[in-house]
């Protein structure tokens, strides 16, 4: 059997390399991957404590957090989407269409 530390170690990283690949990149697309890798990190610790601890509620609420993600990633890349056709760009540096 796998200990519980390794998966929390797995969750950790990856939930680092997310953090890591909003900060830096510019590219919309690949901020809105680093954010999925978030959510999917959060979803794998939330697995892991409900099947240490027996408790089916983790599991629920991974289902609630796969919408909000699903979701994120519809009106993401619809926004991406829009805004790629008025500017021809997907680089966050270059969209300015929010500024006053």
């Amino acid at each position: 059997m796998i200990p519980i530390e390794y998966y929390l170690l797995l969750s950790a990283f990856m939930f680092c390399a997310g953090v890591v690949g909003v900060l830096v990149r510019r590219n919309a697309i690949v901020v809105f991957m680093c954010i999925e890798l978030m959510l999917n990190s959060v979803n794998l610790t939330l697995i892991t404590f409900s099947a240490y601890f027996g408790d089916p509620g983790g599991q629920i609420l991974v289902f609630f957090v796969m919408v909000v993600a699903a979701a994120e990633a519809a009106v993401g890349l619809a926004i991406v989407i829009s805004l790629f056709r008025n500017k021809q760009t997907v680089n966050i540096d270059d969209i300015n269409i929010l500024k006053w």
